[in-house]
């Protein structure tokens, strides 16, 4: 994607450095602050292609505050951000469309169908009616709600709600999904089905997901595991192995971790 273009832009001016060998997601260097307090502290992080990586960290340690970063919700005014290549800052609407988000918020339209919710973010996506249409059955065959396209979202279950937002992040055809803390408040049956389902399209169809989260059962051994604490990047690593540095458990190396740097100092 973006090599060859003709028409010059801003952003076609950018090298076509996205290929099948760079990671999905780059973060360099990202700081941030909100007034004199700081939200991230020279943040580095890299999600390869086709792969399951969590952003572990508790509340307040600056997740979703990165998340607003990648999704240009906040400005990056340190460090870079690169999607498949494509510089955040220099190039977002070629970076942004290789991106999917399901937020921590709750952002359907209770009081649209289900295929309407999908329908319209297909719209604001440039998707011509018939291919709309198309990706939208196949998504909701691929989360299990096909039957319930044609009821209220306020019908539904949290977990199926949930499964309609990440449907809706999919339906531009992004390659990278983000998903900032996609089962909290849900059951224990609904948070492992949302979990399997994003692992499934991983593992299927060869997307890449950041998963933030403050929950150490939804990472499996075989995941890359950032550990964000204080605004720090305090550790990183597929989770079995920091797990196996302390005791082998990846809750005790996360606490052992923090203990040791209450500060956040990496």
């Amino acid at each position: 994607m973006g090599a060859g273009l003709s028409v010059m832009s801003s952003e076609s001016a950018e090298p076509a450095v996205a290929g099948a060998a760079g990671p999905a997601l780059e973060i360099r260097g990202v700081s941030h602050w909100f007034g004199a307090r700081q939200a991230l502290a020279d943040v580095s992080l890299t999600v390869p292609q086709g792969r399951f990586v969590a952003l572990l960290g508790p509340n307040g340690a600056g997740k979703t505050t990165l998340f607003s970063l990648v999704t240009r919700l906040y400005g990056t005014t340190t460090g870079a951000i690169l999607i498949f290549g494509h510089d955040l800052n220099r190039a977002p609407s070629l970076a942004l469309a290789e991106l999917g988000v399901v937020f921590q918020a709750r952002t359907l339209d209770q009081d649209l169908t289900v295929r309407q919710n999908l329908a319209y973010h297909a719209a604001l996506h440039g998707m011509a009616g018939g291919e709309a249409r198309a990706r939208i059955e196949g998504l909701l065959a691929r989360i299990g709600l096909f039957d319930r396209a044609d009821d209220k979202v306020r019908t539904l279950s949290g977990g199926q709600a949930r499964r309609v937002e990440i449907a809706r992040a999919l339906v531009h055809f992004p390659r990278l999904l983000l998903l900032d803390e996609p089962a909290v408040g849900l059951d224990l049956a609904a948070r492992a089905g949302i979990v399997a389902l994003v692992r499934a399209l991983v593992r299927d169809e060869g997307l890449s997901a950041l998963w933030a989260t403050h929950l150490f059962d939804e990472i499996e051994p075989q995941d890359g595991v950032f550990l964000l604490h204080h605004a720090r990047i305090i550790a990183r690593g597929e989770a079995g192995e920091i797990a196996a540095a302390s005791a082998g458990s990846l809750e005790a190396a996360f606490r052992a971790l923090t203990d040791s740097n209450p500060g956040g100092e990496a």
